[in-house]
């Protein structure tokens, strides 16, 4: 799976033209687009806009292929903990993407964070009600002041929910991923472990799935790289080591400034009109441009 660039035109209004045109990339390269993620913008973008993204997806894929973040945004107290959980608004964002014919992927907010492990994996549980298919998600504070990486209790829990067919885990670090995918071997075999790890974008060598960012910049290329896995093909090696000097340069502290890197290749690339990003958004120096179309050469893009 992939996640999609959210673009943005002269005026900082979102650019649905250069959207279409990702989403079609994305799916001509074989990967399943993912929208209204980090890539996507999903906790600056308004409800609204997140539900405009969701009916272009509609329309330009067709329902049932893609996959979408399902985000309820709340309001955190002094030390990032919410006033309450608010489970209404948190399976209403589940259901809202279900009714677009979307996989959900469900996100995390400050609300489901700040509960005990019992009451999380509840959640989760009622999640059954609305979605017959649904995505965990666990995100590290890198991404998002609310972020929370679950024990493996919570973890072992969410196996046992059958219509949590998988979770992305985006932490940065192996040793957590190779612990969830050992439980997920012994435990429930065809369970989605989605690597977010930009960092380390070889987890495909271990058994894992993935829902990254990076392949926003070039689904293409990863699907060559998927296939060189496939099929044996020593070029996965390189290839992969190509698409991972993007990964460790772009993905960078502060970290969510990718997404600025991601506009300025995109454009490059000629699939984006501009190299905006949402106002709130981290940048990224302009001076960019020349490292990544130097590290562009080493996947074949030329640029």
């Amino acid at each position: 799976m992939s996640a999609v660039l959210l673009p943005f035109d002269d005026c900082h209004r979102i650019d649905w033209i250069s959207f279409d045109r990702l989403l079609e990339k994305t799916a001509e390269s074989g990967l399943l687009p993912v929208v209204n993620m980090d890539t996507g913008y999903a906790t600056l973008i308004t409800a609204t806009d997140r539900e405009w993204v969701l009916d272009r997806c509609r329309v330009v894929l067709g329902e049932g292929n893609f996959a979408a973040g399902a985000f309820s945004r709340d309001t955190p107290k002094a030390g990032f903990v919410a006033e309450a959980f608010d489970q209404a608004g948190f399976l209403a964002a589940t259901e809202l993407v279900v009714s677009y014919g979307a996989l959900p992927v469900v996100f995390q907010n400050f609300g489901l964070t700040g509960l005990p492990e019992a009451e999380i994996v509840a959640t989760y549980q009622s999640l059954a009600g609305v979605a017959d298919r649904f995505l965990a998600f666990e995100l590290g504070l890198m991404f998002a002041d609310f972020g929370r990486i679950y024990s493996l209790d919570v973890v072992r829990a969410l196996l046992d929910i059958p219509q949590c067919i998988g979770m992305k885990h985006s932490s940065f670090d192996r040793v957590w991923e190779w612990q969830r995918l050992a439980l997920r071997n012994e435990v429930r075999p065809d369970f989605l472990m989605l690597t977010g790890n930009d960092r380390a974008i070889d987890m495909v060598m271990y058994g894992a799935d993935y829902l990254l960012g990076l392949s926003a910049f070039f689904p293409d290329v990863f699907r060559r790289r998927d296939l060189a896995w496939e099929a044996g093909d020593p070029d996965f090696y390189r290839l992969n080591d190509g698409l991972q000097a993007f990964g460790s340069f772009t993905f960078r502290d502060p970290v969510p400034g990718y997404r600025a890197n991601c506009a300025q290749f995109l454009k490059m690339r000629g699939w984006i009109d501009t190299d905006n990003v949402h106002r709130r958004a981290a940048g990224r120096p302009t001076h960019d441009v020349a490292v990544l179309r130097r590290l562009a050469a080493q996947i074949d893009i030329d640029l």
